[in-house]
C-alpha cells in the first residue's frame, strides 16, 4: 500500500500510545452506545476480547459478518468508502477489505481463514497493513440465546510490540452498532431476511 497510509484515520484514533497507556486499560470496559453494550477484556497482555449481544438470529448474523453483500454495508465504522471487499469464506481462503477516509487513506486489511464453522464462528489471521509487522489471530464465536446472538470477538496479538498498537476501541465499538442497525433493517422489512 503507500506510504500515506496512517492507522489514525482507519483504526478510528489507533495511534501508537506505547505501553503507558496500555497499563490503564488492564480491565474490563462497559461501553454503552445507545444500541446496546459492548463490554471490553483484556485477559492478558496479547489479547483484546469484546462481547456484543445482537437482537437477531445466529444464522443472519453469521451472514452480516462473513457474505460480501452485506459486510460491504457494515464494515467502514465512520462512513468510508469500500473500495475492495473480497471474502473467500473456506479453511485457507482469504479476505480483503479497503476502504479509504474522506481525506484519502487507504486501510486495507487482509488474512487468511483458519476455522469456518457457519453459524457458529470463523478464526482468521489479521493483518492491518498500517502497522508493519504486526500479526495477530482474530476470532469471532457466536452463541444463540432465546432468538439473540451473542459475539464473542477476539483479537490474539503475536507480540506486546504489536499488542501496544492497539489502544482505542470506537471503530470497533461503532462497526457493531452499524452492524445492530443493519440487522434491525434486514429484520424489519416485512420479516423476511436476505441472503
Amino acid at each position: 500500500m503507500n506510504s500515506t497510509m496512517t492507522p489514525g484515520p482507519c483504526l478510528a484514533g489507533v495511534p501508537d500510545w506505547g505501553a503507558a497507556d496500555q497499563k490503564r486499560r488492564t480491565t474490563v470496559d462497559e461501553v454503552t452506545d445507545g444500541n446496546g453494550r459492548a463490554f471490553i477484556d483484556f485477559p492478558n497482555e496479547l489479547d483484546v476480547v469484546v462481547t456484543r449481544e445482537f437482537e437477531a438470529p445466529i444464522d443472519l448474523v453469521f451472514d452480516v459478518f462473513t457474505k460480501v453483500d452485506h459486510v460491504r454495508k457494515t464494515f467502514a465504522p465512520f462512513g468510508e468508502e469500500m473500495t475492495i471487499c473480497e471474502i473467500d469464506l473456506r479453511v485457507g481462503g482469504k479476505y480483503h477489505f479497503v476502504m479509504v477516509t474522506d481525506d484519502g487513506v487507504h486501510c486495507s486489511f487482509r488474512g487468511t481463514y483458519l476455522e469456518v464453522e457457519p453459524p457458529f464462528g470463523t478464526v482468521e489471521t489479521w493483518m492491518f497493513e498500517g502497522w508493519t509487522g504486526v500479526e495477530a489471530v482474530e476470532s469471532m464465536d457466536l452463541r444463540s440465546i432465546d432468538g439473540r446472538t451473542m459475539l464473542t470477538w477476539q483479537l490474539a496479538f503475536a507480540d506486546k510490540v504489536g499488542r501496544e498498537h492497539m489502544t482505542e476501541f470506537d471503530g470497533i465499538e461503532a462497526n457493531f452498532d452499524i452492524v445492530e442497525n443493519y440487522l434491525r433493517s434486514l429484520l424489519d422489512v416485512g420479516g423476511t431476511i436476505p441472503g
